[in-house]
């Protein structure tokens, strides 16, 4: 229906986006630098009363801004001397994880793909990543905003650059957000001569990654969020599983299912966030002081309404593993 809506106006925007999306991308990594850079001088409570009466201002078009917004993201350094004769594995950070960093003030400073590669080449993998990796989205943006054509299109670039990557699907391919994973996992052909070896995050750690680490499991409680998505995929039991090994106690608030984000209207329609995770401060006992999950946008929302930095799981894993010897 919301497809139908869209006039050609949209639909060239959509365009537009679509066909300058490294630009686009970099245009909200310095957005995101200037209002972090800006957190850092006014503080939260000036912050929070400038963002707020602009939206006034504006109608509740600018999006408003709390404490545990991302700074900007950035992407891993190739690696100095790689040791040869290591197993591949392609890795693709989604947009929101190349677009979006750790929030102020949070410990982990470090963003997600930056620290999803380290704990892969931790793990022994030679990780590739894919040619123009700025240019590329899954699509799932787009067709929130009912744009079919132009999410199906960035998604059939993904899965080019991802054929490429993979030497036509030899290698199994790791995807850091779970939504993003999940749109490319429906759109794959059953009969392709060359199927791609698509892992969720969650999936490609528990199977792949957790017996090639010496895990300290840590004497913590922590909260994990199964998203939307990694339930639709069946990897909830993963995902704690991965918390278990690391952490003496995992909770998962019983009454807490979607979180309400919904793509990116946590930011411009902030109430449906809200309303979702009314019922999650209650569910943390305080001596649980973090959360994890697979979707960084997901995290903000969790983050603002438990009082809690959630972020991926991978930065849990990292934290309480190292490589193994012999």
């Amino acid at each position: 229906v919301r497809s139908q809506q869209r006039g050609k106006t949209a639909q060239r925007i959509g365009d537009w986006v679509a066909n300058h999306f490294a630009g686009v991308t970099a245009a909200t990594r310095f957005n995101l630098a200037a209002t972090h850079l800006a957190h850092k001088v006014l503080g939260d409570k000036l912050q929070g009363g400038m963002t707020s009466g602009l939206r006034k201002l504006s109608g509740d078009r600018v999006p408003l801004w709390n404490r545990y917004m991302p700074s900007a993201g950035a992407m891993p350094k190739p690696e100095a001397n790689p040791a040869p004769d290591r197993p591949r594995v392609v890795y693709f950070p989604s947009c929101a994880s190349r677009t979006m960093g750790p929030a102020q003030g949070d410990p982990e400073t470090e963003a997600l793909p930056v620290k999803t590669t380290a704990l892969l080449r931790k793990a022994g993998f030679e990780v590739i990543l894919p040619d123009a990796s700025a240019t590329l989205c899954c699509g799932q943006p787009f067709e929130s905003k009912g744009l079919p054509d132009q999410a199906d299109a960035k998604r059939r670039e993904v899965e080019q650059a991802l054929l490429k990557a993979s030497r036509n699907g030899q290698d199994p391919i790791v995807f850091d957000t779970t939504p993003c994973v999940f749109r490319v996992k429906k759109g794959q052909e059953p009969t392709s001569p060359n199927p791609l070896k698509l892992y969720d995050i969650t999936e490609f750690l528990h199977d792949v990654v957790l017996e090639r680490l010496t895990m300290h499991r840590q004497p913590e409680t922590v909260a994990i969020h199964p998203t939307c998505s990694n339930i639709n995929l069946g990897l909830q039991a993963k995902l704690k599983a991965l918390a278990e090994a690391c952490v003496e106690k995992v909770i998962v608030p019983d009454r807490v299912s979607c979180c309400g984000w919904a793509g990116d209207k946590g930011f411009t329609h902030p109430e449906l966030n809200a309303n979702a995770l009314r019922d999650l401060p209650a569910a943390l006992p305080e001596e649980c002081q973090s959360g994890y999950s697979t979707s960084r946008t997901c995290e903000i929302g969790l983050s603002l309404h438990s009082g809690r930095y959630y972020r991926s799981i991978v930065y849990l894993m990292d934290r309480c593993s190292e490589a193994k010897t012999g």
